[in-house]
């Protein structure tokens, strides 16, 4: 990289004096007309949405036809090369570069770069917290959670010279490769992990030293080893609904245990994590929360969101959790790191769903929840040793997703940097 210093004022800052400055729309081409996505050949066209485009990372998530996807209204039609960038809720920086022709939602933009312009570098530009932050003041400004081409037409871009335009979009590029490879070796490891719970949950694979006798029983959730136990959660310990407050009674008092804290965390750590609620002694007594408490959601707009779960990793002093929240108590039976895994487990999280009940909400109660049944080891050191085998395999992939997000974080400051002309290329 070379570093140069010679930089100029202008009405959006400083920039190198080889720079230029130019409105949004003299760099790129929006559409002025609409198809009609039930017509050939645009029907079997892929049709982007903006649900498509991953927040962030200029990333398309899914490729499906107008066709299949029911489309009725005009949509803008987009060649290879364009950028297709989201209009609607700009705070959530969707954009892609499309590598085929196709269609996009009318709640988006293809943006065609005019000569002298790289895709790549709009892109970087369009995903860029300058660009972010005006797009959102806008939009908050007029009270409606788009930007619109009037818009669009008052942001000024840095322009470099195409090279060093080209080189720009490169080295992200670099980045983006080593983020995305990140993300793929993350999602096999959680495959291999979901394997291996898997099989050693249901003791398919014993680990070496546990295994006392040879064979297996068929139970009425399919065949477990000889020496292992089968029960129900009502069996094995105690349920216990959460405590439910006024609205004015939040904000201050005591620890409190929300729904929020449980949707996608295997863990509750500590009390200073936690938000405040207004409780009476007799209140935390009733609604306590023991090392190895298993908080279960007993109710969710979304079906996957019930029966998620989160194990209590120490005695929570003066802690108390939410009525939308279940607590199991286990008996000594039962190993609390086993018993997480447990409940995480797909074969478990299906029978939860299967036992669930619908109204407006996805809904599970104390009774459906007794009548679930656990395979164990009757061995509590088995169920520990089992357990640090996938906890290992999840500290693995915590590394990689803190690689991932440390990556990410650098691809920022380097946006910055680059984008503003403080650091060089060319």
């Amino acid at each position: 990289m070379q570093v140069k210093t010679r930089n100029k004022q202008t009405e959006i800052g400083m920039i190198p004096e080889d720079w230029a400055v130019r409105p949004l729309l003299k760099a790129v081409q929006l559409p002025t007309g609409q198809v009609d996505p039930r017509k050939a050949p645009y029907s079997s066209m892929i049709l982007v949405a903006p649900d498509h485009v991953e927040s962030c990372t200029g990333r398309l998530l899914a490729r499906v036809s107008a066709a299949e996807q029911g489309a009725i209204s005009g949509k803008f039609l987009f060649s290879q090369g364009n950028i297709i960038y989201s209009k609607i809720r700009p705070y959530l920086k969707k954009a892609v570069i499309a590598d085929f022709e196709g269609l996009c939602s009318a709640d988006m933009y293809p943006m065609a770069p005019v000569d002298g312009m790289c895709a790549g570098y709009l892109l970087a530009v369009l995903l860029g917290h300058r660009f972010s932050s005006f797009a959102e003041s806008v939009s908050v400004r007029s009270g409606i959670p788009k930007i619109n081409r009037t818009e669009l037409s008052e942001y000024l871009i840095a322009v470099p010279p195409l090279p060093e335009q080209r080189a720009i979009a490169a080295a992200l590029s670099d980045v983006d490769t080593l983020i995305n490879s990140l993300d793929r070796l993350i999602a096999k490891k959680r495959d291999i992990k979901q394997a291996t719970m898997q099989q050693l949950l249901t003791g398919k694979t014993r680990l070496p030293g546990f295994k006392k006798k040879d064979g297996y029983k068929q139970t009425e959730i399919g065949l477990i080893p000889e020496d292992w136990c089968v029960n129900s959660l009502g069996e094995l310990g105690s349920f216990k609904n959460g405590i439910n407050k006024s609205q004015e009674d939040f904000g201050f008092g005591f620890p409190f245990v929300n729904l929020m804290d449980v949707f996608g965390k295997l863990r509750v750590m500590s009390e200073s994590e936690l938000d405040l609620v207004n409780t009476s002694s007799a209140e935390r007594k009733t609604y306590e929360l023991k090392q190895n408490d298993v908080l279960i959601v007993r109710s969710s707009v979304k079906p996957e969101g019930v029966g998620l779960t989160t194990r209590v990793c120490e005695n929570l002093i003066d802690t108390v959790f939410s009525g939308f929240l279940i607590r199991f108590r286990a008996s000594d039976y039962l190993a609390g790191e086993f018993l997480e895994y447990c409940f995480s487990s797909c074969d478990f999280r299906s029978r939860l769903l299967a036992n669930s009940t619908v109204s407006a909400n996805t809904n599970i109660n104390q009774n459906a929840l007794r009548t679930l049944v656990l395979a164990f080891p009757s061995d509590k050191t088995e169920q520990c040793a089992i357990a640090t085998v996938i906890s290992e395999m999840e500290n693995e992939i915590v590394a990689l997703e803190r690689r991932r997000d440390k990556t990410l974080l650098l691809k920022q400051g380097m946006m910055q940097e680059l984008l503003t002309g403080r650091t060089r290329l060319i």
